[in-house]
Formats: C-alpha cells, sequence, structure tokens
C-alpha cells in the first residue's frame, strides 16, 4: 500500500529499510529512499510501520 503519496513510498519499501538499510526512524527511512517528507500526512503511519518492523530487524542481525 502507498503510505506517503507526495514520494510514492510504499509500506513494503519502508519496512525493507528498517530491516535491510538499518534505519531506526521514519526520518531515516524517508532519507534512505531518496527524500524526506512532504507535507507530512503520512508520518504517523511510517513511523508505526518502522516501529513495527524494528523487532524483525534485529532477530535478523542476531542470526
Amino acid at each position: 500500500m502507498y503510505v506517503c503519496l507526495c514520494n510514492g513510498y510504499t509500506d513494503r519499501e519502508i519496512r525493507a529499510a528498517v530491516r535491510e538499510g538499518g534505519v531506526s526512524n521514519a526520518e531515516e527511512a524517508y532519507m534512505s529512499l531518496g527524500g524526506g517528507f512532504c507535507c507530512g500526512a503520512c508520518r504517523d503511519c511510517a513511523t508505526g510501520l518502522v516501529e513495527e518492523e524494528l523487532p524483525n530487524r534485529r532477530l535478523l542481525a542476531a542470526e
């Protein structure tokens, strides 16, 4: 699903940025994808996705 309509970022891209890119917050995820927040309407959703994905990043890092 599209999370950020301004930049065209999807939930999968944001989750991958956390798992594979090592980011730890929504701002870092957006920067790793090529830009920052524009209007900010997606900030809460993006933050929630990052927080949901953080435990998965830690599990992968421990393997």
